[in-house]
């Protein structure tokens, strides 16, 4: 039986993990091991000066053995390859992310660190996310079909899928693009805002992103922005194979 090991980086309590989870369990015997909280936007960070704890945790969906850790999503991932489980899993799956890790954020995104972590050690990796508005039409109608065709496709070394899903209703959905390119823009360009004036001529600020949907035609963006499911191959530095 295929051994599969789901995690995320939006903690174990996400619900769009656990939306991942009953759908993965058709395909195999399902682990579970994810960050104790939020972890977004960690990229591919490993922990090496502090240790990892690691806890036995309850999870809603019956059949699976579920840990909780304090690291980041890819600490998640080698924890469970090389002390949690007692085989290497045959395929991991981030997701489902709580907003699309497409263009550029690909970089940034602790879902996607966590696939690549698992495509460096050697496992086949999926990336999965979807629109962070609480619509999940078009998820839920095509999930397990994706899953189920990519579970069977070979992986270059290095590189992983990357789905994700957008939150139109179904009736609005395009369809399926597959063999997408990353594309090069992003859906916020971001600036910062000064916060706070502090002592010593120094300055608090924290991130102010402008919404933009001005993208290449054929990428991963261009798919979510005109409602297709977006399917694709990324290497580690973003880049279609």
């Amino acid at each position: 039986m295929r051994r599969i090991l789901i995690t995320n980086d939006d903690g174990i309590d996400a619900e769009g993990m656990q939306r991942l989870v009953e759908a993965s369990k058709e395909f195999g015997e399902v682990w579970v091991a994810a960050p104790d909280g939020q972890r977004s936007a960690t990229g591919h960070s490993i922990s090496l000066r502090h240790s990892i704890d690691v806890y036995p945790a309850e999870y809603p969906v019956a059949e699976v053995k579920a840990f909780s850790c304090s690291g980041s999503p890819a600490d998640c991932v080698r924890v469970a390859c090389h002390f949690l489980m007692p085989e290497m899993p045959d395929v991991v799956l981030a997701g489902i992310n709580f907003g699309y890790n497409s263009a550029t954020d690909i970089q940034y995104s602790g879902t996607c660190g966590a696939a690549f972590e698992a495509a460096f050690q050697g496992v086949h990796a999926i990336a999965v996310s979807e629109a962070a508005n609480g619509v999940h039409e078009v998820t839920d109608r095509y999930l397990k079909e994706v899953l189920g065709e990519l579970l069977e496709k070979p992986l270059p070394n290095g590189v992983i899928h990357n789905v994700n899903f957008p939150g139109c209703s179904l009736q609005e959905c395009a369809g399926i693009l597959r063999d997408v390119s990353v594309s090069r823009s992003m859906f916020y360009r971001d600036g910062y805002k000064e916060m706070e004036k502090l002592p010593g001529g120094g300055s608090r600020v924290k991130v102010d992103g402008h919404y933009n949907e001005d993208c290449e035609e054929g990428t991963d963006m261009w798919a979510l922005v005109n409602h297709y499911v977006s399917v694709g191959l990324v290497n580690n530095v973003g880049v279609r194979m």
